[in-house]
């Protein structure tokens, strides 16, 4: 443990460039603009769905509750649609200061993470690129390996994924880029 902490500042620093980045790319720049389309006739659509008052958390729409999928009826419910798997967010506008610490701390756990990782494979005097391709790759991995199974499995749109995917490798060419610069001798 005291071995991963003489690596704080590559930590510390690269978990704030990529917090920097990260919000560049989502905030000044119209990289992500397009992750979620509007539905058809909106305002009708939230007008018929308020009355129920969905509770935030994840939904599948149509659930199979008795978990058989192969059920003639769950099949007619898939076959009518509309088939959804949605996030309910809180109403009102949500708290970006508790979003941006969370966010802030997965940054500094990948981090940490990815130090435990290098300090294991890259020994101390390393030159710069041979912890760059190491640490890059353990980086990239956490930030951008997760998404896949959103598009697999949950059918989320394959050209936000891939959006994100590259989100990941600058993400990681930053974190690699930080910790080669800060490598002990």
């Amino acid at each position: 443990m005291s071995a991963v902490l003489s690596l704080w500042l590559p930590i510390l620093l690269s978990a704030v460039f990529v917090f920097i980045l990260s919000g560049v790319l989502h905030m000044a720049l119209p990289w992500h603009k397009n992750d979620y389309r509007p539905v058809p006739d909106e305002d009708k659509v939230r007008d018929a769905l308020r009355p129920f008052d969905v509770p935030p958390g994840d939904y599948m729409l149509p659930a199979c509750n008795d978990g058989n999928y192969n059920s003639p009826e769950f099949k007619a419910k898939l076959e009518a649609g509309p088939n959804w798997i949605v996030t309910v967010l809180p109403k009102g506008q949500g708290a970006m200061g508790l979003t941006f610490v969370q966010w802030l701390i997965f940054l500094l756990v990948v981090s940490f993470f990815t130090a435990y990782v290098a300090l294991h494979a890259v020994p101390a005097g390393t030159h710069y690129l041979g912890v760059f391709r190491i640490v890059g790759t353990v980086a990239f991995l956490a930030y951008a390996a997760a998404q896949w199974p959103q598009s697999i499995w949950m059918r989320k749109s394959w050209c936000s994924t891939v959006r994100f995917t590259i989100d990941g490798l600058l993400y990681g060419l930053v974190t690699a880029g930080t910790f080669a610069w800060l490598w002990p001798e």
